[in-house]
């Protein structure tokens, strides 16, 4: 059977799991095996998503299971997106319920790990935080098919999406596709809020000339959308040290030429 979530479209064989160690065949059906498998579960600043044009100010719950469809040696969550680690049930009606429990709580923020692989419980959970009022984010890496991306879009209040790099290279190096995050940016722009985040990492993805044609094709969607640039540190299967901070003010300095709101965090 083939999984259509994600681009790497995976054939699975009976019993067995796709890429994201998350998706599964079972009688013939391709079914979402982590559904409601909470791994992490925690009320945090929205800023921390990042997202700091969205309800700046407020809490938000925050809510991760297990798996991913890349694999990035430098994975700063790897415990779970890279192996299935212990977890709890919490059904969508719970979830709600433990958000509307949560007090100066704005919503549920799908993340950690890679939330778009559990496409059936992010939007059975998302139809109901709407009917309570409560907003709705997604943290993701774009690595999802279109057309499961229009159904999710129209639930969803705001996302912070990764551009990992500005190189094809780079995603098939960690099992992403460039194009397939690019196009997601493009859509979940058109019915939501949207941030982007990347992650600076020394010899990696940290040249001038890449963040000029990032900046500029984020400014053709809109140069109001606010961009982070994010600190690497060591983590996972990579050692080398950490992003200099100079390094991610001057790359900053570089995309605030065509944008109007450009972070950097974690330093």
């Amino acid at each position: 059977m083939k999984c259509e979530i994600c681009p790497h479209n995976c054939d699975i064989p009976e019993n067995g799991y796709g890429f994201c160690g998350a998706r599964k065949n079972q009688g013939g059906v391709i079914v979402c095996d982590n559904y409601g498998k909470i791994t992490s579960l925690a009320l945090d600043p929205i800023e921390k998503k990042p997202l700091y044009h969205f309800f700046p100010g407020s809490k938000i719950l925050s809510v991760g299971s297990y798996g991913c469809n890349m694999k990035c040696g430098f994975c700063q969550n790897f415990e779970i997106s890279q192996r299935k680690p212990r977890f709890d049930y919490i059904s969508p009606e719970k979830l709600v319920e433990i958000a509307l429990n949560e007090s100066e709580n704005c919503g549920v923020a799908f993340t950690y790990n890679e939330p778009t692989i559990s496409f059936e419980y992010a939007v059975d959970c998302a139809k109901l935080l709407k009917q309570a009022n409560l907003k709705v984010v997604l943290v993701s890496n774009g690595q999802i098919n279109a057309s499961p991306l229009e159904q999710l879009a129209p639930l969803v209040d705001a996302w912070n999406i990764d551009i990992k790099a500005w190189s094809a290279d780079f995603y098939r190096r960690h099992g992403g596709d460039f194009e397939t995050a690019k196009r997601t940016v493009e859509i979940a722009s058109k019915t939501a809020h949207v941030e982007v985040t990347t992650l600076i990492i020394p010899g990696e993805n940290d040249n001038d000339d890449e963040i000029v044609a990032l900046a500029t094709w984020l400014a053709d969607i809109s140069p109001e959308t606010p961009y982070h640039l994010s600190r690497y540190f060591p983590r996972y299967k990579y050692s080398a040290p950490p992003t200099p901070t100079d390094s991610l003010f001057r790359l900053a300095e570089v995309a605030r030429r065509y944008l109007k709101y450009v972070y950097v965090g974690n330093v």
